[in-house]
């Protein structure tokens, strides 16, 4: 077996290193990339099937007509996780991207250039060390000047790379709170989500809230913690939310593909009421746990350290 990962690049495997998407590509030039990101958990994709089919949903939307059907890319998926997890460290676990965009872009590409759709697939080390101690000490929020992107510039369940607005909108977080990250709002002044993960809070009065879906990406990790409320009878409805909501609530959580669940510690400075980690954080982390086989928080500790 070779020393070197492999990366899929439109029809074929290669390795890792020699991955490279043109100057010229419509991904690059445009920002067009429809993405999708998984990860295993000892050694198997999470979630597969759902992360195909937001991918589809958000390639129908973009009008990307890709030239691999679902059941390919899954079948790549996991010939790269197979060749790759043995390279994967001693956490033993690895993150997938799934990236289509609509090929060259026509004003920069030569003319003979191929008019197809640019397919790559590419796994990833885990980066246990930005997200280990969070599991502990929580993720601080703080609002900014830049706003969630609305509906009418694209919709919101696109799944996709034109992320400036996270990178302005974490940049001014830091500056506002070193270590902090971007809690988006609306138009209208309502909570979204974080640059990045969902948003959840929980209200000992009313269970699990997210903001509605039509204002959120609809994330994996969402729908998993939904489901986990159900096995402990814990209400989980969707409504808008304000930020005076999130500031008092007893707990909140981001919930995202790599870490899955986080608790937050603080909003704007203030801290939540119900403490970090959180009697029902604790429970929803254990319930994660018991899903996937494995202790996430220790993976995540013992990978930071290694």
């Amino acid at each position: 077996m070779s020393e070197q990962p492999l990366a899929f690049l439109n029809d074929r495997f290669l390795p890792y290193r020699d991955a490279a998407i043109a100057l010229h590509d419509a991904g690059f030039v445009q920002g067009v990339t429809v993405s999708e990101q998984l990860r295993t958990f000892g050694g198997r994709l999470f979630r597969l099937e759902e992360h195909l089919q937001r991918l589809e949903q958000s390639l129908m939307m973009v009008g990307i007509h890709s030239p691999h059907s679902s059941a390919r890319l899954a079948e790549i998926a996991r010939q790269l996780i197979e060749h790759n997890l043995p390279l994967a460290g001693p956490a033993g676990d690895l993150g997938l991207a799934i990236l289509l965009t609509p090929g060259p872009y026509a004003a920069f590409a030569p003319p003979d250039s191929s008019r197809t759709p640019t397919v790559c697939l590419h796994t990833y080390r885990l980066a246990f060390r930005l997200w280990a101690e969070k599991f502990r000490i929580g993720q601080a929020l703080v609002t900014t000047s830049v706003m969630q992107v609305p509906s009418e510039c694209w919709p919101t369940a696109l799944k996709c790379r034109s992320r400036m607005h996270y990178y302005l909108a974490d940049r001014e977080a830091q500056r506002i709170e070193a270590g902090a990250r971007a809690l988006m709002l609306d138009q209208q002044g309502c909570v979204t989500e974080a640059s990045t993960a969902n948003l959840v809070i929980f209200r000992t009065t009313e269970g699990l809230i997210s903001p509605p879906l039509r204002k959120i990406l609809p994330g994996i990790s969402v729908a998993v913690l939904e489901e986990l409320a159900q096995t402990i009878a814990i209400s989980f409805t969707y409504r808008d939310l304000t930020l005076q909501d999130l500031i008092d609530a007893d707990e909140a959580f981001l919930t995202s593909t790599s870490p899955c669940i986080l608790p937050v510690s603080r909003v704007n400075g203030h801290p939540l009421r119900g403490g970090v980690p959180g009697p029902m954080y604790a429970r929803l982390l254990a319930g994660w746990n018991k899903l996937v086989g494995l202790d996430i928080a220790e993976q995540a500790r013992q990978g930071a350290s290694s």
